[in-house]
């Protein structure tokens, strides 16, 4: 097996993601750094504080020149950054070194690195954006459509009362729209710009430091940060947060259809099932297994940004680091996650059969708090419970229905057809797929 799945030839189907994948690469951040270059000199060629026609040669340089990242290998193991290497590189690649001098005028590493993370990053949540949406809209769809099909709620792994299919989907739906509403809030927060300089103060730059920042923020269409985040690590932690939160949200739904598709279960199918190796009856859930691996891995990854919010005093390349080994994994882990998810949601398809089948194998019992509360109507609520209780004991020792029992014990005028009747006891459950809101 490849170091990581995400990345392995063998795996990156199932737990990568190809167009999230495509932002991650050595590739995409050197372009992105590129970017952060040549808006610099733009900016301080207009400035006047670099030669206007070397700020013209390094902003052209950026958008065109071609740098392997396999070059940049032996100097970033001897810096623990790119960034040296890679002003090295291009002041090589320009071949003009008089206008090459004033490449990076100014910055320091973390400020082109971090930047150019930001810009991958609008990038990549447009994409978990644009899923999102498209996620919420076929559950939405999917939940108003079974809004009145029946199955039996379980709770600690026991059948409970009545509830409807509809009602179960609008719940792994209802944090879809939570977590854009997380995302529009925290997107000015994290899209920022980062130019301060060696130490964090843009001392190189006389006085123009605010100046600067404020105009490559411009020309890259980031913030402004009016206070350096080289060692203020919140945006990426709460980044990191919202991601492990999307995944975990799409890894209840994954749990859930596990157990509503296992074998003696079977109330629905949802995706295409894989095969076994030896046993030809079986269609084992991959895509839902593979949603709550990927959120009890983003658990761990998330654990290791916390981490690296510990950054010493003002800047910490071991805490920096960390955020690079465990950030691209959730964000590969969240974009695969959405994918399945939505695979799986498109081919939800329920077994009323089934579902009846399953409640009525349990003689009625689920229906034991209905009856509870109907003959609560007519003597105190204890009495009752205690009177249904012993209704289900006789029934389980004589191997009968809790509705042939009841009519025994109790001369209360009630239509026990009615009241132990699945449907009459899903409560506000077929109103939850109206209340889903999407595309707002």
């Amino acid at each position: 097996m490849a170091i990581s799945p995400f990345d392995s030839v063998m795996f990156r189907e199932l737990y990568g993601d190809a167009e999230a994948a495509a932002l991650f690469t050595d590739t995409a951040q050197l372009r992105a750094m590129l970017l952060f270059e040549g808006a610099l000199a733009e900016v301080q060629g207009r400035l006047g504080i670099i030669p206007q026609d070397s700020a013209f040669f390094i902003a052209r340089a950026a958008r065109e020149v071609q740098i392997d990242p396999a070059g940049l290998a032996a100097g970033t193991a001897k810096d623990g950054v790119t960034a040296p290497a890679l002003v090295a590189a291009f002041r090589k690649a320009m071949e003009a070194p008089e206008h090459a001098k004033w490449i990076h005028w100014g910055a320091t590493s973390q400020d082109v690195i971090d930047t150019a993370l930001v810009l991958r990053l609008r990038r990549f949540l447009e994409i978990m954006e644009g899923r999102l949406e498209a996620l919420e809209a076929t559950l939405a769809q999917q939940a108003a459509r079974h809004a009145g099909t029946v199955l039996a709620a379980r709770t600690r792994a026991q059948m409970a009362t009545p509830t409807t299919l509809g009602a179960k989907i609008a719940v792994w739906a209802a944090p879809l729209a939570r977590h854009r509403e997380r995302l529009a809030q925290m997107r000015p927060r994290l899209l920022t710009v980062s130019l301060a300089g060696a130490s964090g103060t843009n001392a190189a730059l006389a006085g123009r430091g605010t100046e600067v920042m404020e105009g490559v923020a411009a020309e890259l269409r980031l913030a402004a940060s009016p206070i350096p985040w080289h060692a203020a690590r919140d945006t990426i932690a709460e980044l990191a947060g919202w991601l492990a939160m999307v995944t975990g949200s799409l890894g209840k739904m994954g749990t859930d259809i596990i157990a509503l598709t296992q074998s003696e279960i079977r109330e629905i199918s949802a995706g295409t099932g894989g095969a076994s190796s030896t046993m030809p009856h079986k269609s084992n859930p991959v895509e839902p297994e593979a949603l709550v691996t990927l959120a009890r891995r983003a658990g761990g990854d998330l654990s290791t940004i916390q981490n690296a919010m510990l950054h010493a005093q003002e800047r910490d390349g071991a805490a920096w680091a960390l955020e690079w080994m465990a950030l691209p994994a959730l964000c590969m882990g969240c974009a695969a996650a959405l994918r399945h998810a939505r695979a799986l949601a498109e081919t939800i398809e329920a077994n009323p059969d089934r579902m009846r089948a399953d409640i009525d194998a349990t003689s009625g019992m689920m229906m034991a708090e209905a009856a509870v509360f109907a003959l609560s109507a007519h003597m105190p609520r204890p009495e009752a419970q205690a009177l249904v209780k012993r209704a289900c004991a006789e029934a389980l020792a004589h191997g009968t229905t809790l509705g042939a029992t009841l009519p025994g014990l109790t001369d209360a005028p009630l239509d026990w057809d009615t009241v132990l009747d699945p449907a009459s006891y899903t409560g506000d459950a077929p109103l939850y797929p109206g209340r889903l809101t999407t595309g707002d």
